[in-house]
């Protein structure tokens, strides 16, 4: 098997060389000028930069004056980007002179220059334009597939319009074939939402299958064909989502016969294994007279965005770190995808500019016969002389070509950037492909790289590098700050992953109680006691069901002698918290961030039953809480540890918290009042006593005794004065109204 696989890859570098070497004798003088221009680019990173700067700056206004002032702005601090030809520079500087004076007339000529530009790889949606295009292809005998930019619509109404436009593609003789996402036909998915997002994307989805379904395209040679639709994949999160929307609503009866598309991003280490799950879904489907599928396999598209969101909540990367592992990937779907079996229940669309790649896949088709269930597919205006080359060997080529009108310029543009990042990252076939001679250094680094990612395929990673689960998890001690020195954010609830999806199932269940329920008792706590019976007694109400008036909670309203029991309490300190070090409060305080994260369910339960906050922006509060439990104390430490000064608390705290971040934002008051050596009363809104009363119980279990925090709810009409005006309460941690504040003052 071993030495099969040699021969199938000594076959591909082979084919590859062939093909660019045919390519480069297709090459035009015009494509020559782009080639050369890539060159004056890479030559000068820095313009990669200030080209994002202008469409960033600049572009976003609809007012011409204002692009004008940045453009010019941008030009005075950075000068004019060196890859620019002659012409283009000539007319930056003339713009430099007199767009700011001439705007309303310099600035849409700017645009219509940048768009003509552009236009090889974003085909101008206007109804003329691209329906010329489309013609002019189709008698080329080039396959296109269109795909409207915007990938995220803002709201329904958006949604819709796109909805409109997809459906009015396959009503369309010129279009064969297009590409959507989810998140351009309805506005609010939502991964805890999960089935309820799945079932509109269903019915959304078909409407637009329906009409592919009774019109079709005819080629030149006059065959006619389905419209086709392919379902595309760009964020991580939309993943399952995705997949359960296109499957589910291809096993509809009336979708029984109609072959639609997904695509899956090698990038993503979870996606061979959807691709097998894909693949043993439409065997079954085939098996049971069902039409065949199509899977689009291409590299990755969203890296910089999946950066990002990793980075900002504390998540691994979805995809791989490294290109070697992804290039296996690529290519073991590839060869999982041409098996026999496989292919015949899913088609396949090879889709790289990786001369290396299309030829392993060729190489494979060729061997089992299996060339009328797959294609290439490219990007319109990305290296058409190795597009050409192709087409003699008589590879069948599909075209992927992004759309957009005129007022949709800047999502052309951010398009743009986004393929020239793409394309110039160290790693990429298109970053060598301007002058790549077959035989060249940068030939042989591309070749290598193939082949060892060939070697690699077994090896790569095969599952998710997010793999959170908030029913199993355990944190160990390296976790707490008091043992690292070393603080790091806590990471959010990964909704994506179908685990913690259930976990917020048992949440809901727990919590969503009935009008039979038996309310919880809360007690006010002073002094170290507890205390319920004889005081006034509020109740509850779950803001979630108002016409059942469910109670949840019933809570005692400290009274004026509790209040002032309670500062005497903690001016007395009677369990020493102020006499300890700093060190000695970041040990016991660091125990709390180990109990928030083991309440983090009980918290966001009560906070819904609280203030009809959902999961979502609940969690965020945990892990902003469990943060602020982990800092505080660090930085007291540090703060005394610093030579030559004497840090103390200042006494008796008073925390006084809203209702609106009801776990936030009482435990960063509470937290940092104790980490400075306060004792601390914390006195809760009123509609947000349950969750402040679970809270408090994390502080408790962790050690903090209820002497060092007291627990008092009360009225702020007629207590609250009482504990805010005491001259035993040295200060007040107060997020509350204006008026609240200015009467305390």
């Amino acid at each position: 098997m071993a030495t099969h696989n040699e021969e199938i890859y000594a076959q591909a570098v082979a084919l590859a060389e062939s093909w660019q070497n045919r390519a480069n004798e297709l090459l035009t003088k015009e494509e020559k000028h782009i080639q050369d221009q890539m060159k004056r680019l890479l030559t000068n990173p820095n313009d990669k930069v200030l080209l994002s700067k202008m469409i960033d700056q600049s572009f976003r206004s609809h007012n011409s004056k204002r692009v004008a002032d940045q453009m010019s702005h941008l030009i005075d601090e950075e000068g004019v980007p060196e890859f620019f030809s002659r012409i283009e520079k000539l007319f930056i500087q003339m713009f430099k002179g007199v767009g700011k004076h001439f705007s309303s007339l310099a600035v849409p000529t700017m645009i219509d220059q940048m768009r003509a530009g552009s236009s090889r790889a974003i085909i101008p949606g206007e109804h003329k334009e691209l329906h010329a295009h489309l013609q002019k292809r189709k008698g080329q005998g080039i396959r296109m597939n269109i795909n409207h930019l915007g990938e995220a619509v803002l709201g329904e109404k958006e949604a819709s319009h796109r909805l409109e436009t997809y459906i009015k593609d396959m009503e369309d003789p010129d279009v064969e074939y297009i590409s959507i996402k989810i998140s351009t036909i309805y506005s609010q998915i939502n991964s805890l939402a999960f089935d309820e997002t799945v079932a509109i994307l269903k019915e959304r989805l078909a409407a637009i299958y329906r009409v592919a379904k009774i019109n079709y395209f005819i080629r030149t040679d006059g065959t006619q064909i389905p419209k086709f639709v392919n379902l595309d994949m760009e964020e991580y999160r939309d993943l399952e989502i995705t997949y359960a929307a296109f499957t589910e609503t291809l096993n509809e009866d009336e979708f029984k016969d109609y072959s639609g598309g997904i695509v899956l991003q090698a990038y993503l280490p979870d996606s061979f294994g959807m691709q097998r799950k894909l693949t043993n879904w439409a065997k079954e489907r085939v098996a049971n007279g069902g039409a065949p599928v199509k899977l689009r396999i291409v590299k990755g598209a969203n890296m910089e965005m999946e950066k990002l969101e990793s980075a900002l909540f504390n998540w691994p990367l979805a995809p791989y770190d490294n290109k070697l592992e992804v290039d296996a990937n690529y290519k073991r779907m590839v060869t999982y995808g041409m098996e026999e079996e496989s292919i015949k229940a899913v088609n396949l669309g090879v889709a790289s500019h990786n001369l290396f790649e299309l030829a392993y896949a060729a190489v494979l088709a060729k061997e089992n016969n299996l060339n009328p269930y797959f294609y290439f597919e490219m990007l319109e205006g990305m290296a058409d002389h190795v597009r050409r080359a192709l087409r003699e060997g008589d590879g069948d080529v599909l075209l992927y070509a992004p759309v957009a009108a005129k007022d949709e310029f800047i999502n052309a543009i951010a398009n743009l950037i986004r393929r020239l990042d793409e394309n110039t990252a160290p790693e990429n076939f298109l970053r060598y492909s301007p002058d790549l001679s077959v035989g060249s250094s940068e030939w042989t680094y591309l070749k290598d790289s193939f082949l060892n990612s060939c070697v690699y395929q077994e090896q790569a990673q095969d599952g998710p590098n997010r793999i959170q689960d908030r029913l199993t998890e355990t944190f160990p001690e390296s976790a707490s700050t008091y043992s690292s020195n070393r603080f790091v954010n806590e990471a959010d609830t990964d909704w994506s992953l179908a685990a913690n999806r259930k976990w917020a199932e048992g949440i809901r269940e727990e919590y969503k109680k009935t009008a039979d329920n038996t309310p919880m008792q809360i007690p006010v706590v002073i002094g170290g006691e507890e205390l319920y019976e004889g005081r006034d007694i509020k109740e509850v109400i779950d803001p979630n069901q108002p016409r059942e008036k469910v109670c949840l909670a019933q809570f005692a309203l400290a009274n004026e002698e509790d209040a002032l029991k309670a500062i005497e309490t903690a001016k007395q300190d009677p369990d020493g918290w102020r006499k300890l070090s700093a060190k000695e409060r970041h040990e016991a305080l660091s125990k709390i961030a180990f109990e928030l994260r083991a309440a983090r369910g009980e918290l966001l339960g009560t906070a819904a039953g609280d203030t009809g906050k959902i999961f979502m922006e609940g969690d965020v509060e945990v892990s902003e809480a469990i943060d602020f439990a982990e800092y505080y104390p660090l930085s007291a430490r540090h703060l005394d540890d610093i030579e030559n000064i004497e840090t103390q608390g200042q006494g008796v705290g008073l925390v006084i918290s809203p209702w609106n971040f009801p776990i936030a934002i009482p435990c960063g008051g509470v937290v940092t009042a104790l980490a400075a050596g306060n004792t601390v009363v914390f006195k809760p809104a009123s509609d947000a006593v349950m969750t402040a009363w679970k809270l408090c119980q994390c502080f408790w279990r962790a050690g903090i005794s209820k002497n060092t925090l007291q627990f008092v709810p009360c009225s702020g009409a007629k207590v609250g004065p009482l504990l805010t005006a005491s001259e035993d309460v040295d200060f007040i941690i107060l997020t509350g109204g204006t008026d609240t504040g200015l009467q305390i003052l």
